[in-house]
């Protein structure tokens, strides 16, 4: 059996090769570019491709014992265009898994772990969310994942299990955690949206890989699972533990949503964006996951909380520009 990760190059993916290796598992990485791990790069195989193109998927030889993760897509932490945002997230996310799944069906591969986003729920209606909570999606990146998993289920004969993830965090993390970390690194204030009394909860990647492990040693389940923190600190809590981890001279600084979110609407409709819609509009909001189907059908708990992977992800920060 062998596991093929699309986008196995990605944070999740590296961790995930390394945990399937530690198994003893034959591990293939589908990406655009190789891993940055050396060894990773010696033990496991390497296919360059595109989700987008048929023929390079067709590199793969599926066979029908394969177990697909599919991982790749694009996301705010790539170049996101100006323009033509929906379009440019549907080419890989939705486009993308078409493909996955065309080539799958072809080759009667069943087995299959998607990891979609908790940002296809949108501006929630209360709290925790359950997996059955309506999907309604604030911008482009959301619905491309809400459409992907509407094609993965109209696969009748797929046991595909579909997680739903909060911001995941954890040692080499960076994306949208890259500017806040730079403030910190360099003692600047920290702005923050609203008062911060909110719980802004994420999850690790450690906790995202071992869901995954587990969605196999089930037999790859055919249902949906939400994959965040227990008990996560309100927002003020978290950057202000981080702060003090990174020694940092740095303060939150609160600016009351009402002033600072038009602004930010304003700055990315002019091609000046800090944060996108799909990251503001909710920044002040209490979105919290209801995670106990995962835990009850899967076994899954979370390992850890969100300030010790915020502090991780920090300090590999460091080692990084440290090294540069």
């Amino acid at each position: 059996m062998r596991h093929i990760i699309t986008g196995g190059s990605g944070f999740t993916g590296q961790l995930l090769a390394h945990r399937l290796l530690e198994d003893g598992q034959e591990v293939v990485n589908f990406d655009i570019k190789n891993y940055s791990d050396d060894y990773l790069q010696k033990n496991s195989q390497f296919i360059n491709g595109d989700v987008r193109s048929i023929e390079d998927i067709k590199k793969l030889k599926l066979r029908s014992e394969d177990v697909i993760y599919h991982l790749a897509a694009r996301q705010f932490a790539d170049a996101v265009p100006k323009r033509n945002r929906q379009r440019w997230f549907y080419d890989v996310n939705v486009n993308g898994t078409r493909n996955i799944l065309q080539e799958m069906t072809t080759n009667d591969v069943t087995k299959m772990v998607f990891f979609s986003t908790d940002m296809t729920y949108g501006l929630v209606k209360a709290t925790p969310v359950s997996t059955d909570h309506p999907q309604c999606p604030l911008g482009p990146y959301g619905s491309s994942k809400v459409e992907a998993e509407k094609l993965i289920r109209s696969y009748e004969g797929l046991n595909a299990t579909i997680f739903r993830p909060r911001l995941i965090t954890g040692a080499g993390r960076l994306g949208i955690l890259g500017k806040l970390f730079r403030l910190i690194a360099m003692n600047l204030p920290v702005p923050m949206i609203g008062n911060g009394f909110n719980h802004y909860q994420m999850v690790s990647v450690d906790d995202c890989v071992t869901a995954a492990l587990l969605a196999g040693k089930k037999h790859f389940p055919r249902e949906t699972y939400n994959l965040g923190s227990l008990n996560p600190p309100t927002t003020r809590k978290l950057l202000q533990a981080l702060i003090e981890h990174a020694h940092s001279k740095s303060f939150v600084m609160p600016i009351p949503s009402c002033l600072i979110k038009p602004v930010l609407s304003v700055m990315d409709k002019i091609g000046l964006t800090v944060l996108y819609p799909e990251q503001f509009v909710i920044a002040d909001q209490n979105i919290l996951l209801d995670c106990h189907k995962t835990n009850q059908q899967l076994g899954w708990t979370p390992s850890g909380s969100d300030i010790e992977a915020m502090c991780a992800a920090y300090d590999n920060f460091k080692k990084i520009s440290e090294k540069k």
